[in-house]
């Protein structure tokens, strides 16, 4: 079996990374595809998974210059898979979409963004794929019927504690991890989709950062240009490794969607900063009924003052939380066992899926 996984962000590097080696120990031929985002190719690299890189110069966030990207991706995905042939083609891609149709190769669509938050992305890529994978808590619009609902999140792909266990040597390289500390974490929310929303500026910043200090040590990691009073409390750390500094953090605050679920899901009290509060199903799940933290748009600041504040105060707050994602833990299901299964088995696993939800049970 070949199986083409189109990767386009860090993130979807670390839904997919145990998947393939699964895949890889059983002889499945699995070719990577990416385009240049951020860290991507060094997880890569780190991780020894040879990959085709097939958008190797970066593009603007024009409309104009979003067409021509994909309109070249699509072309040496074209060309790629009438030279490999691959069985099936996944990931979170366009291009995918659009190739596998013209070629009559299956795509599996995996994403966990509500159609209405990615509404360029859902329109382009959902009517063409066979199969949309998403969380239950997700909606995907007009394309819900093609969807395949399981119950986890992406991040449990790599953080479920099947897979994932902190180690604090692996911090105590950057850090003393005895100490107690705090992650900021600043995104560049300069994607097409993120078109009017705002996050964390400077000001902002700064007041967190006199909140936290007499309580613990300050780090930042960024997509983005730091300000200059923001040198001293920038980590660099291999990009692997990122994990487990967040899991032994007292509390993550960012304007990053990704990284505050992988907090929720650690177990880590989270703060989420930005104007996509209250329209992603899954991060409202974690926030409204697993109360793993909380979103907080960007018009309430004082609100985020005082969230902070109050979280560093909470008695018990480590247990607190530690229940709270046991809870969560025991209502989801392993979502890389799902998901290689799910590819592997394709096409009898939608059917099995839609015939028999609780099918995904086992997954646990």
């Amino acid at each position: 079996m070949k199986i083409l996984v189109y990767l386009g962000h860090p993130a979807h590097f670390y839904i997919y990374k145990n998947s393939i080696s699964s895949w890889k120990k059983k002889g499945y031929q699995v070719f990577i595809l990416i385009k240049r985002k951020d860290v991507l190719e060094d997880l890569l690299k780190n991780a020894n998974f040879p990959y085709y890189n097939i958008l190797e110069k970066s593009r603007s966030n024009t409309k104009f210059g979003l067409l021509v990207a994909m309109i070249k991706k699509g072309i040496r995905l074209f060309l790629f898979c009438v030279r490999y042939k691959p069985n099936i083609l996944t990931g979170t891609s366009v291009e995918n979409s659009f190739v596998g149709w013209i070629l009559h190769i299956p795509v599996i669509n995996v994403n966990e963004d509500d159609a209405a938050v990615v509404p360029y992305y859902a329109k382009l890529s959902y009517p063409l794929a066979n199969v949309i994978l998403n969380p239950e808590v997700c909606n995907s619009g007009k394309w819900d019927a093609k969807a395949i609902k399981y119950k986890s999140y992406h991040e449990l792909a790599y953080l479920h504690p099947h897979h994932f266990t902190p180690n604090r040597k692996k911090v105590d390289q950057y850090f003393s991890s005895e100490n107690p500390y705090f992650i900021i974490r600043f995104a560049k929310l300069t994607a097409h989709h993120d078109k009017g929303i705002c996050g964390i500026n400077a000001e902002i910043a700064q007041k967190i950062i006199d909140i936290l200090k007499p309580h613990g040590n300050v780090y930042i990691t960024s997509e983005r240009e730091l300000e200059t009073q923001f040198e001293q409390y920038r980590i660099h750390i291999n990009p692997l490794d990122i994990h487990h500094v967040m899991a032994l953090a007292e509390i993550y605050i960012g304007d990053s969607q990704t990284m505050a679920a992988e907090s929720g899901v650690l177990g880590v009290p989270f703060v989420r900063f930005n104007d996509f509060v209250g329209r992603i199903g899954y991060l409202r799940e974690l926030e409204d009924v697993y109360k793993l933290g909380y979103g907080i748009r960007t018009k309430d600041v004082e609100r985020l003052y005082s969230t902070i504040s109050g979280l560093i105060e909470m008695p018990d707050r480590s247990a607190i939380f530690r229940d709270r994602r046991n809870k969560m833990l025991s209502e989801k299901i392993d979502y890389a066992q799902f998901l290689t299964w799910f590819i592997e088995n394709y096409p009898e696993s939608a059917v099995v899926m839609k015939e028999n939800p609780d099918y995904q049970n086992r997954f646990n």
